[in-house]
């Protein structure tokens, strides 16, 4: 919606009859005024039914537990690509495109195994100094009482070293994969170069390409410990490379996982301190807090505003029935902010006593596989940041991701006092 100067989305919220709000709709994310539409659908109709909306007919899973039990039932509730796949947005068959995130067990158990060891414990540690290194070089190298974007400089500088670490892709290729990352999750009415689904395939295709040779040459070596080498050798997806769809739809899983979550909350991280000064204060005077605060950051900015699945077989979910076929969305961003299952969910608090009980990496078969992964960089990044400088400011409110899917921040101007 494009709404008027003085336009109060409380006041709407809550005089627009209950059948025709869309939470779908991206303007709610780009200006950052969702937040009274799901409190109302939270209160008055947890599972909510939108007929005709501009994502076509859904079902709305706005509470927490009723997020969870979806979920944890993959036998009812389906990710499966061909059958609708992740996201509210219905594609075209011909540019479904599977990967273990929008498959269903036992296949997706088969190819997740196959990553997870790089975000095991071990690798993690191995990882970390490195992590350290590049975040000390970044931070080292900001300017001092002058304007700059920090999501440029900081957010989206880090999250792309860290995907040249994790595919062993050259680091000076880089802001490739931020392009494609961008280019795989935009909107295609957001008014970006991704104007339609054959657009993106034919930019995505060139990380394809590029993707196959570096596989080839992998495949050729001993195994390595890139996501890549691990693909080629591994016995669920060694014949991957065969079926350029499924290749391209988990090459793209696997970048966006890696980027997009930690990005935007690098970004919605500092935004959440200087909009609460006292937790920032709090923070500073304690660095120990940060390993609370960041599992905080995560779930207040929930870097995935949902989730789709398709039911494959009739339910009741919240004393509302579902039909075989109905699309249900989870708002990860409404559970996460559900007064029944979190304490004081409005409220920012960096040293809250179950930080990490949130639904911002999912839960069930399909949690997050890089969530540790995640957190760490968050963790070490604010380490060297309360290290380095005093309260950083913030000059201007961020602008804001046209989409529903990714709750992203594009700009952050911000100084550092010097």
């Amino acid at each position: 919606m494009n709404a008027p100067v003085n336009f109060d989305p409380a006041i709407h919220a809550a005089s627009i009859p209950l059948d025709q709000i869309d939470v779908s709709d991206p303007n709610l994310f780009v200006t950052d005024t969702y937040y009274p539409y799901f409190e109302r659908l939270r209160r008055e109709d947890p599972v909510h039914y939108r007929k005709g909306g501009l994502y076509g007919d859904f079902w709305s899973v706005t509470k927490f537990k009723d997020i969870m039990t979806v979920e944890t039932h993959p036998e009812i509730y389906s990710s499966d690509a061909k059958k609708g796949g992740i996201s509210i947005t219905d594609r075209p068959m011909e540019f479904r495109r599977s990967s273990f995130i929008s498959m269903d067990p036992p296949r997706h158990d088969e190819q997740r195994k196959v990553v997870s060891p790089i975000v095991a414990p071990a690798n993690l540690q191995n990882m970390s100094g490195i992590i350290r290194d590049r975040v000390c070089r970044v931070l080292d190298g900001l300017p001092r009482n002058e304007t700059f974007d920090w999501v440029e400089r900081v957010s989206i500088e880090l999250t792309t070293l860290m995907l040249t670490t994790l595919f062993g892709f050259p680091e000076e290729d880089r802001a490739k994969l931020t392009f494609w990352s961008d280019c795989a999750t935009q909107d295609v009415n957001a008014g970006g170069i991704v104007d339609s689904e054959q657009k993106r395939l034919e930019i995505l295709s060139e990380a394809l390409r590029v993707f196959t040779g570096m596989w080839h040459e992998r495949a050729a070596k001993p195994p390595g410990f890139d996501l890549i080498s691990m693909l080629a050798h591994g016995e669920a997806t060694r014949n991957l490379v065969n079926d350029p769809a499924e290749f391209l739809g988990n090459l793209t899983l696997l970048i966006v996982g890696g980027n997009d979550t930690t990005r935007n909350s690098m970004s919605g991280g500092l935004w959440a301190l200087c909009k609460n000064p006292d937790e920032y204060k709090k923070l500073y005077a304690n660095p120990a807090l940060v390993t609370s605060a960041v599992p905080e950051i995560i779930r207040w900015q929930s870097p995935i505003v949902h989730m789709r699945r398709t039911a494959v077989a009739d339910a009741e979910l919240g004393g509302k029935q579902i039909k075989k076929g109905d699309k249900v969305v989870m708002w990860y961003i409404s559970g996460n902010r559900d007064e029944d299952s979190i304490d004081r969910p409005n409220e920012f608090i960096v040293d809250r006593a179950r930080p990490r009980h949130h639904l911002s990496f999912g839960f069930g078969v399909h949690r997050c596989v890089g969530n540790r992964l995640a957190e760490m960089q968050l963790i070490i990044l604010w380490e060297e940041i309360l290290k380095r400088f005093p309260m950083i400011e913030l000059v201007e409110e961020p602008k804001r991701l046209y989409s529903n899917f990714i709750h992203g921040i594009t700009e952050m101007k911000v100084r550092i006092p010097g």
